[in-house]
């Protein structure tokens, strides 16, 4: 999977070097590009934003600037994905899809925004990661790379992502390590007992339990077992 970032700063990037997506770019399992918006400036000074037209608060970046930074990696096989507030929600369902591209050109906003124009030339979609605003769009990026290089093959086990929360629609049953007495409170004996089929029942249960006490609204969109509604039913008459 490449990654293409066009950002104003690059060195915010710094931090993806790290832990599991930095082991994943030196397997080159992944690789990401830092196009810096303001190479591209004509501006003697590289500026890359003036005031908007109609007048108001703030600058917007200007949308010769970033054509060129884009098409300087342009690619006919590239999804281009602008980082917005306005964009859809990025949710569990939207990082799987995406993660089946090859080649993703993020683009990160700055200032009041970006002209209209240039958006409409290049974006193919707009992501949001929440419905607030940040000062900029490189931390969104982040986000969206990091949750995406997860489900490249090699990244991480696939067994890891097939057991955590919202990848089967429900949030992940509670985790447990040594010691096996903590402060008084001991590891639940299923967990020690060696028998699968009761630990993976007992997983489920607690999926089940953890997502209707955070996030009941999940349950709406999960196919439930007979057995299981009435294990929701009488969690929720326990309440």
């Amino acid at each position: 999977m490449k990654f293409d970032v066009l950002t104003l700063f690059p060195e915010m990037f710094e931090i993806l070097k790290s832990s599991v997506i930095g082991k994943a770019i030196e397997k080159d399992l992944i690789d990401i590009n830092l196009i810096n918006i303001r190479d591209f400036s004509n501006d003697k000074h590289k500026k890359v934003d003036d005031t908007p037209y109609g007048g108001g608060a703030g600058m917007v970046m200007k949308p010769d600037v970033v054509y060129s930074a884009y098409d300087s990696v342009k690619d006919k096989n590239a999804k281009v994905i602008y980082m917005s507030p306005q964009g859809k929600k990025l949710n569990q369902k939207k990082v799987e899809e995406l993660s089946k591209e090859n080649h993703l050109i993020i683009l990160c906003g700055h200032y009041e925004g970006i002209d209209q124009r240039v958006l409409d030339k290049i974006v193919d979609e707009e992501i949001s990661i929440g419905d607030y605003v940040l000062t900029g769009g490189e931390i969104p990026a982040m986000v969206l790379i990091d949750s995406v290089s997860r489900y490249i093959d090699g990244v991480i086990s696939n067994e890891s992502v097939s057991e955590e929360s919202f990848s089967n629609g429900l949030l992940e049953y509670p985790q447990y390590t040594r010691p096996e007495v903590f402060m008084g409170e001991k590891v639940p004996d299923v967990l020690i007992s060696g028998h699968h089929e009761n630990i993976n029942k007992w997983r489920r249960q607690e999926s089940l339990k953890n997502t209707l006490k955070k996030r009941p609204e999940l349950l709406d969109n999960i196919e439930l077992t007979e057995k299981e509604k009435i294990y929701i039913k009488n969690l929720n008459e326990e309440v």
